[in-house]
């Protein structure tokens, strides 16, 4: 007998739950997009997109996922022939090179693997060995969605200073922001790239690049970029429909500005501790329930963990066992082991993802692991008890 009935909850990592306030702004007709109220929303969006990544530079907005903003970001500073040096630590760190080599762009790899963090000193081992200064950026991921790794960017511009190097800095910010704390401008980031569905509650469609003076200097001595990623007339509009590269995605606005409302009304520093909270939350039952030795967090070290999702690994084909079970079950989605496949798991059944960014509070975390260990138990997979108390109190101590 199920108990799915009700309201589902999916705790993937994006589309994230989108609020009320949100959906409730985009349940409207269609709007003019020649004058009036979405074009003053519009232009109210761009300085509160650039409180959320603490910039003082440009916001530019995107009618495009998260790998539209990647090739967005690309196209404006590099082009065939141009290098970029990119430290992955997971599938969208991979992903975003696969965007780079479509584009022509020459691609030197550091792969760290799935379990550790960029090491500074060899991004600036490469950059040293750079004697041409061919490479015109680093493309660092901030958090990988599929490993849950967080990387420490800032780490990331002091290597690129002690080599001496003039590489743009460009932090993917996807799964990150407005979820774990992102200083773009006191980091060094010279470009950053986020989306709507994830820390920002809207649904998937918009795309968001900020940049700043040097980036725009590097745009400026391209010899060509596509008139529709070019982020110069986005940036400095001219007209209303610069801002998009044409017709305005209208619902989008009027969700993103409810989505900002409530982000600024909460406090982005409230918003990062929140996230914090609830990911300690998760992490201590995980951490119980693995003391029994079948399931494991993917993120050894606390400070490289995602605060916004929590990549975790049972023997092969659990992860995809209980994933089915949830849903079934319980009404509860979690994510699929994006990008974990290994030679003994090739379709990445052992890993699956818990999503716990944006619109998440206390007992929507503890609703997702008391139907967990539920799953657990049903299934028989080997666990500790006493998890979700230990959830429970860690939140009790904040």
């Amino acid at each position: 007998m199920s108990d799915a009935g009700g309201r589902p909850y999916r705790a993937i990592p994006g589309p994230s739950v989108m609020p009320e306030e949100v959906l409730r702004a985009m349940h409207r007709t269609a709007p003019n997009i020649y004058a009036g109220e979405v074009v003053d929303l519009t232009e109210s969006l761009i300085p509160d997109l650039r409180r959320v990544a603490r910039t003082e530079g440009h916001a530019t907005i995107y009618i495009a996922n998260g790998h539209g903003a990647w090739e967005a970001s690309l196209a404006n500073v590099a082009g065939p022939g141009d290098k970029v040096l990119v430290p992955a630590t997971g599938r969208f760190g991979l992903g975003w090179a696969e965007i780079a080599e479509t584009l022509g762009v020459e691609v030197e790899l550091i792969d760290f693997g799935r379990q550790t963090p960029i090491d500074p000193n060899r991004v600036e081992e490469a950059l040293r060995a750079d004697t041409d200064r061919r490479i015109k950026a680093v493309l660092a991921t901030h958090v990988d969605t599929s490993t849950s790794i967080r990387n420490d960017v800032a780490a990331v511009r002091k290597a690129i200073d002690a080599a001496g190097h003039p590489a743009l800095l460009m932090a993917d910010c996807i799964a990150s922001m407005a979820c774990d704390r992102f200083e773009m401008d006191a980091w060094g980031a010279d470009v950053a790239v986020a989306a709507s569905q994830k820390g920002f509650m809207v649904p998937p469609g918009l795309g968001f690049v900020f940049f700043n003076e040097r980036a725009a200097a590097v745009r400026a001595a391209m010899p060509r970029v596509s008139r529709y990623w070019d982020w110069r007339l986005r940036s400095e509009p001219e007209m209303f429909y610069h801002y998009f590269g044409g017709t305005a995605p209208t619902h989008h606005i009027y969700g993103l500005r409810a989505a900002l409302d409530m982000i600024h009304a909460e406090g982005i520093e409230a918003v990062w501790a929140r996230h914090e909270r609830l990911a300690g939350a998760i992490w201590a039952a995980c951490e119980v329930w693995g003391q029994a030795g079948a399931l494991r967090l993917n993120v050894a070290d606390r400070a490289f963990r995602s605060h916004a999702v929590t990549s975790l690994g049972l023997n092969a084909p659990d992860g995809t066992r209980l994933r089915q079970w949830l849903e079934a079950n319980a009404g509860v989605t979690l994510g699929i082991g994006l990008g974990m496949a290994t030679e003994e798991d090739p379709h990445g059944d052992g890993y699956f993802r818990i999503g716990h960014m944006g619109h998440v509070n206390a007992h929507m975390v503890l609703g997702v692991l008391g139907a967990m260990e539920a799953g657990l138990s049903a299934l028989g997979i080997p666990h500790e008890t006493g998890a979700v108390d230990a959830a429970a109190r860690a939140l009790a101590a904040g």
